[in-house]
């Protein structure tokens, strides 16, 4: 019973830290954090964005966001959309800001897609900016991010938010994303680290992200097709380990679609589950460095990647907390206190990240939400067999969304 009592408080400590730092470092924003947008420029430069989409099987989803581009304020920039093994389109836009590129052969991978575009660039290019085809861009979009280009960042990630809500998984998919987008970008950036990379709405200086696009992960992944590590996860890893800062422009608004059935979360998540899984070994690896390098970006950056996602800390943390009450009374306290201040500080991250009514709304559906992701859990084995590609099916305009 001693050993027994021994690796239970050790878990508990564990699960404590996981839980409690949300509540801590969200306060310690509140309190100490700051912007930093101080110009490096000056006078202040305009930069040139390379945009570049990659649609697969589906183009047409695409036009909303090729006319949310070429409505930016900013206008210095070009349009890259890669229409992967996409039928003909419906629909043309005589704009010569606009590339469409049909590979031939098929890609069947978003990186191969993104090094397609940047090898048929019309002009040499300052930043490449990465969006999904589902994607809409606020106008302001790239005049924002170009005011943190300006302050010398060399990756900054936009704000991703919800372009539908119109079901409960939807609006449950966008709580999630408000958690993120607070808890992992908006309050490592103010307190002077990183934000996690979302995927897309993100802008990257192009000498460094094709530096990126030669790593030696990006070269297994075109082999290891669907088991390939999230390109986003090794963009951010690469970037960290030169120690560069990933900016957050909470401001730089790109929309996004959220999943709408619970079949959708499960084939979603069990895809981010796995990748969470196998980035493991490079989180905690920036952790160390950071560690013995005294270098705060890496270490609060590879703490916040290693922290396991939400609903296993909800589930680890209830289970460890009843059986202590067998094992350890006051360390079950504990557990129980934690995980109604980690409830809580969910609560007031969507307050922070300003959370619409619809989001709201949906709280009390999160045991839904929580199945669905244990489903999800259970089918990332067979990466070949389960991973399938999100099907998005929301023709929203930008000026739809704005009316809002």
């Amino acid at each position: 019973m001693f050993f027994i009592k021994i690796f239970y408080i050790v878990l508990a400590i564990v699960l404590l830290a996981q839980l409690l730092y949300p509540f801590v470092t969200t306060l310690a924003a509140q309190v100490l954090g700051r912007e930093r947008l101080k110009p490096v420029f000056d006078p202040l430069r305009s930069f040139d964005y390379a945009c570049i989409i990659t649609a697969y099987k589906n183009a047409a989803i695409a036009r909303p966001l090729v006319e949310s581009l070429l409505q930016q304020t900013h206008q210095n920039h070009l349009i890259y959309l890669v229409a992967d093994e996409c039928p003909d389109l419906e629909w043309t836009l005589d704009d010569d800001r606009l590339m469409v590129l049909r590979p031939d052969p098929p890609l069947r991978l978003k990186v191969k897609s993104i090094i397609h575009a940047t090898e048929h660039f019309k002009r040499p290019h300052d930043f490449i900016a990465i969006f999904d085809a589902d994607n809409l861009a606020h106008p302001q979009f790239l005049a924002i991010i170009n005011q943190y280009a300006n302050a010398g960042y060399r990756c900054i990630q936009g704000q991703r938010t919800a372009k539908n809500l119109d079901t409960t998984y939807a609006a449950l998919d966008s709580m999630g994303e408000h958690y993120k987008n607070y808890l992992e970008r908006r309050v490592p950036y103010l307190l002077g680290g990183s934000a996690v990379i979302s995927g897309s709405g993100m802008a990257t200086e192009t000498a460094l992200y094709e530096a990126y696009l030669r790593a030696p992960e990006i070269e297994q992944g075109k082999i290891q097709g669907k088991k390939m590590l999230q390109e986003d996860k090794i963009l951010q890893n690469f970037l960290l380990k030169r120690n560069e800062k990933i900016a957050y422009a909470h401001s730089a608004i790109v929309y996004d679609e959220k999943v709408e059935s619970g079949d959708a979360v499960q084939t979603q998540r069990s895809r981010w589950l796995f990748s969470y899984f196998q980035n493991l070994p490079n989180s905690l690896g920036l952790l160390f460095r950071g560690w013995i390098h005294a270098n705060w970006n890496q270490f609060y950056f590879g703490y916040v990647t290693v922290v396991l996602p939400m609903f296993i800390q909800v589930a680890m943390g209830g289970t460890l907390a009843l059986l202590g009450l067998f094992i350890a009374p006051v360390w079950a306290a504990a557990l129980f206190a934690a995980l109604t201040i980690f409830a809580a500080t969910v609560l007031w991250s969507l307050k922070l990240d300003g959370a619409p009514p619809p989001v709201w709304a949906a709280v009390g559906s999160v045991p839904r939400f929580v199945f669905r992701q244990l489903l999800g859990l259970l089918k990332m084995g067979n990466p070949n067999k389960n991973f399938k590609h999100t099907e998005h099916k929301k023709f929203v305009k930008v000026e739809d969304l704005l009316e809002k």
